[in-house]
């Protein structure tokens, strides 16, 4: 088996290497040197320096798993495979692009005569240990035809992954996950900060959320990496209290509101994140000037 992988950041390499190993050859490209040179020792990994190479490199019919961010990076690429790339071959966008991008590209690539499946991939910088869990999108013969790859990077050969229906399929049930991630971190972010806040009883956080990990009703495997990094001690006091978010919980938001799906939780996760990235400020400095103009309260200075 051979498979051509565009995208090799923290994701893409460690999936190389988990297709790698398990018997299948990789030809990778990415745009960093230092991304290909990372691979140079991987048995089974050849890397090229452009796109060219790689479809050059590969048997058809092809199969081309791309994992870049979403937006212009991804599409710039389909783009250029579409034309690189034969009738028959497939390509697989594994990145977490929007879900009506996905349906598009999957139209689009239809009429060259290339299949599309879109693959919401989860497992992070463990994935190479775990294995993935991936949601697929597309029509069952180009799954088919993914679905020996598809078994070596997932936790077990007969789980952890599903076929989930048309296209867009996929990368709608990963938008939904990231959404409910982000509302678990919230939840946990505020329960370890009131039990941090409680001073009186000087409570050891590290060893609460290590003790929840066992028989817990919120254990869970985000509760055992907040527990192992609590237990390192890190200075919270060296951390900007700033959290990105990449778009899934935006798509996830605005979903609720154009199926009319109440999604308070998800919603509110995501309006705690914009509030760390400094769009809270402005309305935190007209409420001070409020409190000061009705009330005549102090505003605090800079």
């Amino acid at each position: 088996m051979k498979l051509g992988l565009i995208g090799l950041g923290r994701m893409g390499a460690n999936m190389a290497r988990r297709l790698a190993r398990g018997g299948v050859e990789v030809v990778g490209y990415d745009l960093s040197p230092e991304a290909r040179a990372a691979l140079n020792t991987e048995p089974k990994v050849q890397t090229v320096d452009a796109l060219e190479a790689l479809v050059a490199g590969l048997p058809a019919p092809r199969v081309l798993w791309l994992m870049l961010p979403a937006g212009p990076v991804t599409q710039q690429a389909i783009d250029r495979l579409a034309e690189l790339a034969s009738p028959g071959d497939l390509i697989v966008d594994g990145g977490n692009a929007y879900y009506k991008d996905s349906m598009r590209r999957a139209e689009a690539l239809k009429q060259r005569g290339i299949a599309f499946v879109d693959a919401g991939v989860s497992g992070g910088v463990w994935g190479l240990e775990n294995g993935y869990t991936l949601t697929l999108g597309g029509d069952a013969q180009a799954v088919a035809e993914l679905e020996p790859f598809v078994r070596i990077l997932a936790p077990a050969p007969d789980r952890g992954w599903l076929h989930c229906g048309p296209s867009g399929s996929g990368h709608f049930v990963k938008m939904v996950h990231n959404g409910i991630e982000y509302g678990a971190m919230q939840a946990y972010a505020e329960g370890f900060a009131l039990l941090a806040a409680k001073s009186e009883f000087q409570l050891d956080v590290a060893a609460i959320a290590e003790t929840w990990r066992h028989g817990s009703v919120i254990r869970s495997w985000l509760l055992d990496l907040t527990a192992q990094a609590l237990a390192q001690k890190p200075d919270l006091d060296s951390i900007a209290p700033v959290v990105g978010d990449s778009g899934e919980g935006r798509w996830t938001a605005l979903e609720g509101v154009e199926l009319g799906i109440p999604t308070p939780v998800m919603s509110l996760a995501l309006m705690m994140r914009f509030a760390t990235q400094g769009k809270n400020d402005y309305p935190a400095k007209l409420l001070a000037l409020m409190r000061n103009a009705f009330g005549g309260h102090a505003i605090a200075k800079r």
